[in-house]
């Protein structure tokens, strides 16, 4: 089942123009732990255009990834975004998680963040509600790697929380 989500992921990622309407609604965010910088390094990817709307109708303002006048105003509302439709938690203490940037190319968007220095986790739990404001039939594929172990799960809408052991 994993396996066919991700292929399905990949397919729509990879094949779809953001002109047409896609028939699924999903993303994908992986936590990678770095065991050198001992943070977790995020990112995510979505649909370019479920995320412009997502945002317009969290904030009320229309912006255009590939319109670089929009770059200061897509950083900032994306770092309210993602501060709270993102949200990890490590052996029962929640981190503080660092908007990094974005890119974009013609049918997705790639976000970019940290989180704050923390031990090697036992234990990771993450809430992850992207575009949960906007679909009700969002699915958001979740990667969590620890020390090279990687652990994979979809959440659907209104499911937003991840827990795995290490």
């Amino acid at each position: 089942m994993k396996k066919l989500l991700l292929l399905l992921c990949f397919f729509f990622f990879h094949f779809s123009s953001a002109t047409e309407i896609h028939p699924y609604h999903v993303g994908s965010v992986e936590f990678n732990y770095n065991s050198k910088s001992k943070t977790f390094e995020i990112s995510g990817r979505f649909f370019l255009d479920d995320l412009e709307n997502a945002l317009k109708e969290k904030y009320g303002k229309a912006v255009h990834f590939n319109d670089e006048k929009f770059k200061p105003i897509i950083n900032e509302i994306l770092s309210k975004y993602c501060a709270e439709y993102l949200k990890l938690k490590t052996d029962n203490k929640f981190l503080k998680i660092n908007y990094i940037g974005y890119e974009e190319d013609s049918e997705s968007v790639h976000i970019y963040l940290e989180s704050e220095t923390v031990n090697q986790p036992k234990k990771v739990e993450t809430a992850v509600s992207f575009l949960y404001n906007l679909f009700d039939d969002q699915m958001n594929i979740i990667h969590i790697i620890v020390e090279g172990k990687r652990q994979s799960d979809r959440l659907s809408y209104p499911n937003r929380y991840l827990y795995k052991n290490f």
